[in-house]
């Protein structure tokens, strides 16, 4: 099942631009970098030329450092021209943060899709199951133990404080939408497993994909089940997602939110899909005889040492993993005398051998 590594190509360059300053990628594309005090230490914004004004693509955290790039750049990076609509690939705050700032500064309307708007709305209110006490009984029927239910707990609702408002009105984004940004037109592709409705943009005459956080050129996008959807088959919809990127033209040029701009997006996918199968066959060795909660898969998807902030992450990609092979019939779920789920490979008939990496490349769609 393993095979080489393709390395994408970096068409940019691989010097990507200061915060506050402009990188053309393409005629009227610009790419922007904001900082982000965390492990993944940035996320790149789009900046495209439209008409009289600017649309903006993601906005960057809620945070002084990126107000400050982006007083930067309203000084000296749009030409006198108005930045006239902001556009959210979806709800996570690095890419809503600053949306309603941009908004009601430039009196510009937001555009989303409706799952992500709506999300959006409902975390930055902290109402259930959005809220603290949620997240933990979530985390708890997986097999979190009480130290690391303490951990998260301590975190509290870290969204709220990165998102602390949200424009009361959007413009709705829909899946096959063609949005006009000047003389082009850019295609919303939807796409669920990050987050709800996540809208990547398509432009065919440029052959460029705005790709958000769906399609990454090093690292492997987050995909977790929550409690607002608490039997979700995340990966499954992620997948899915990843296909509607496969038939767009192979070389394509694909501006994604962490990275460098690349081309090589089908054998990126590629290496996705088996990145997934590798950790889907893993968890059914590990689930093999035993009944196992997502908690105890942790280690066996996750060999190095985690913060709160990942151990969070971390715990939902192993839901989302057991959800996976759960729903195509290869575990069943089982519930312990405490409450906890834990999942079990399904046996088959006496003498019938199982050949986890087949069953895990065919749920992982190769």
């Amino acid at each position: 099942m393993i095979e080489a590594a393709h390395e994408p190509a970096y068409f940019a360059g691989e010097n990507p631009p200061a915060p506050g300053q402009l990188h053309e990628v393409a005629a009227g594309v610009y790419w922007l970098r904001m900082p982000m005090p965390l492990a993944l230490d940035h996320i790149n914004l789009w900046l495209l030329e439209d008409g009289r004004g600017w649309t903006v693509v993601d906005c960057g955290l809620h945070t002084d450092a990126t107000r400050e790039a982006w007083e930067r750049i309203f000084a000296e990076g749009l030409r006198g021209r108005p930045i006239t609509r902001v556009v959210c690939t979806h709800m996570h705050p690095d890419h809503i943060g600053l949306a309603d700032w941009l908004c009601h500064r430039w009196d510009a309307p937001l555009c989303m899709t409706q799952g992500e708007y709506l999300s959006a709305r409902l975390l930055s209110a902290g109402l259930p199951p959005t809220d603290t006490a949620s997240m933990l009984a979530h985390y708890r029927l997986h097999g979190a133990d009480p130290a690391h239910l303490q951990e998260l707990a301590g975190r509290g609702n870290f969204y709220a404080r990165m998102v602390p408002s949200v424009p009361h009105a959007y413009q709705r984004l829909v899946h096959g939408q063609l949005l006009r940004v000047g003389r082009d037109n850019w295609q919303i592709i939807e796409g669920g497993g990050h987050s709800p409705e996540h809208a990547s943009l398509w432009c065919e005459a440029r052959g460029l994909l705005i790709a958000g956080d769906l399609l990454l050129p090093r690292i492997s996008t987050n995909v977790s089940v929550f409690p607002i959807e608490p039997e979700a088959d995340a990966l499954g919809r992620y997948l899915r997602a990843l296909a509607r990127f496969t038939a767009l033209p192979a070389g394509m040029r694909v501006l994604p939110s962490h990275g460098l701009p690349f081309t090589g997006a089908h054998a990126r996918v590629r290496r996705l899909r088996i990145h997934h199968a590798e950790r889907l066959a893993r968890v059914l060795q590990a689930c093999q005889g035993q009944a196992c909660t997502a908690a105890d898969l942790i280690p066996v998807l996750f060999r190095r040492e985690l913060d709160a902030h990942q151990l969070g992450f971390a715990l939902g990609e192993a839901i989302a993993h057991a959800h996976r092979l759960w729903h195509v019939g290869a575990l069943r779920r089982e519930f312990d005398a405490q409450g906890r789920a834990r999942f079990r490979v399904v046996e088959r008939s006496s003498g019938e051998t199982v050949d986890f990496e087949q069953v895990a490349a065919s749920a992982a769609g190769l």
